[in-house]
């Protein structure tokens, strides 16, 4: 048996747009299960932020030093995006010569404000210099083969969270390494997911004028920097993120994941490896939120995504331009799972399998019918010179209760970077009433001209959320003393309580 339902979205492509309505025919779901909220059980995330924290662990703390890819003073990187308890983590580091150096570890949280909780300080760590590969000719591929420095077995009292690994070297220089402890086999209310996949794609490393790619760039012989045509198709997780260590956009995941922990969520953390890999269970979570910038989604991702849908857990994009470009996740050369990135983009894919090409989610499949709105009910549509402001729109809905704004009002400088917006020549999400909550035009920087950013929520049939920011600036705005924004605070907390909320599952 199968009924109508009605889906109308407006004010989607063009400032003052009327709208868009269309009808969709879906069968009747089987029945969810009324799955209990794990909040009614001990929130670790809680306790953990009692503990004392710390600001010791920035760059010149202790008269430390910055670290420059040129010159690559001190350098790691992590064996694994991910590690549960009782496993162990290998870090593989260079020096610019041979020393000692001490690795702390943070994690990040609230902690007073003070953002992150120091939980030990290793031994003193013999490190050599180590050679900086040259990509390989056909893809580009950059990867170290460098010994372990030291290996870490993560204890069981460690809670699920994001931390980093800090190299501080005997003569002063400091650089990172961040990776995630999960804990996969504990229910929570909330799964964070940091992009690692994202923060890859965008690893410039060796920064150096001469090596580097990632897979936007490259340089030229004459060591300018280059673009299409010089960049990889390939990178590698066994290399260090560029300069001191800290991913593009990993300011955007930190800010979200210390807002997350202030207000006492209970919640426990993933890398999107962990959803390639098929160590999430969405059936677990109540909510999945996806913390910045994830752009570079395997089908074994977005099928995990989907899956969450299906059972009723509710979805958040905290940022945008998300599930864009189609991957491959393989494994290295010496078989470890995990850790190559393949995007070929534009360029032909010579290894293209039963998940298609490595090009854009939206051009898969015949009209579009892979495109990243048919999930999250917007997808990426310009890139920003300068912030814009958000325009509030349907300023009655429960979304915007008791920040006080009206349609029309403006959040100054929300809009940043990069933007998502309706498109109804797009597929949208199967049986789901959608409410874009701003309309906010701005002017896209690639010349595409006037071009207007949609904040979506869409409800399915079910009562699951989805809901997608469609802007940069907004985890930032959580948190970020240099973003914060109150608006956005509340408006946020009103959608995780209404996520969190016990429903009557058909």
């Amino acid at each position: 048996m199968s009924k109508v339902t009605r889906r109308t979205a407006l004010g989607a492509l063009s400032l003052g747009a009327v709208g868009f309505a269309g009808y969709q025919l879906r069968s009747q779901a089987d029945p969810l299960p009324n799955r209990p909220p794990a909040r009614t059980g001990k929130n670790l995330v809680v306790q953990e932020n009692r503990a004392a924290g710390s600001d010791q662990w920035p760059v010149g703390r202790a008269d430390t030093k910055g670290v420059t890819d040129d010159l690559a003073q001190i350098q790691g990187f992590a064996s694994k995006t991910s590690v549960s308890h009782g496993e162990s983590i290998n870090f593989h580091i260079s020096s610019h010569t041979t020393q000692k150096c001490s690795i702390e570890v943070y994690r990040i949280g609230h902690y007073g404000s003070l953002g992150a909780r120091h939980l030990l300080t290793s031994e003193s760590v013999s490190v050599t210099p180590q050679a900086k590969p040259r990509p390989t000719a056909d893809t580009g591929l950059i990867t170290c083969d460098w010994p372990i420095s030291w290996s870490l077995k993560i204890p069981k009292t460690w809670v699920s969270g994001i931390f980093l690994a800090v190299f501080t070297s005997q003569d002063g220089y400091r650089s990172y390494t961040p990776f995630v402890v999960r804990e996969t086999s504990r229910s929570s209310d909330i799964l964070m997911v940091a992009p690692f996949t994202t923060y890859q794609a965008y690893n410039m490393w060796p920064f150096d004028g001469r090596t580097g790619k990632n897979l936007y760039k490259g340089y030229t012989a004459d060591g300018e920097m280059g673009g299409n045509p010089e960049r990889a198709y390939k990178v590698s997780f066994d290399r260090p993120y560029m300069q001191s260590g800290f991913p593009r956009w990993f300011d955007m995941d930190a800010s979200a994941a210390r807002w997350a922990e202030s207000a006492g969520y209970d919640i426990t953390y993933a890398s999107s490896i962990d959803l390639h890999e098929g160590r999430i269970d969405p059936s677990q979570y109540t909510a999945i939120i996806f913390s910045g910038h994830d752009e570079y989604w395997s089908k074994e991702m977005r099928d995990c995504a989907e899956d969450a849908v299906a059972v009723g857990t509710h979805l958040a994009f905290l940022a945008s331009n998300n599930i864009y470009f189609h991957i491959r996740v393989e494994a290295a050369a010496n078989g470890a799972a995990g850790r190559v990135v393949t995007c070929y983009k534009e360029a032909p894919d010579p290894e293209a399998g039963k998940a298609g090409p490595t090009v854009r989610w939206r051009n898969l499949g015949k009209k579009h019918r892979k495109a990243e709105q048919g999930l999250m009910g917007v997808q990426y549509n310009g890139i920003l010179k300068e912030p814009a402001p958000l325009v509030v729109r349907e300023s009655t809905h429960w979304f915007w209760a008791g920040t006080g704004l009206r349609d029309g009002d403006k959040i100054p400088d929300l809009i940043a970077v990069e933007a998502d917006g309706f498109n109804p020549s797009m597929p949208s999400p199967a049986d789901s009433e959608q409410t874009l909550l701003s309309a906010s035009p701005y002017i896209d920087s690639w010349g595409r001209g006037r071009t207007v950013q949609n904040t979506s929520l869409c409800a399915n049939g079910q009562g699951t959320l989805i809901f997608v920011a469609g802007t940069f600036h907004w985890p930032l705005a959580l948190n970020d003393p240099d973003y914060l924004n109150p608006h956005v605070q509340r408006a946020t907390t009103n959608l995780i309580t209404r996520m969190l909320e016990p429903r009557n599952r058909p």
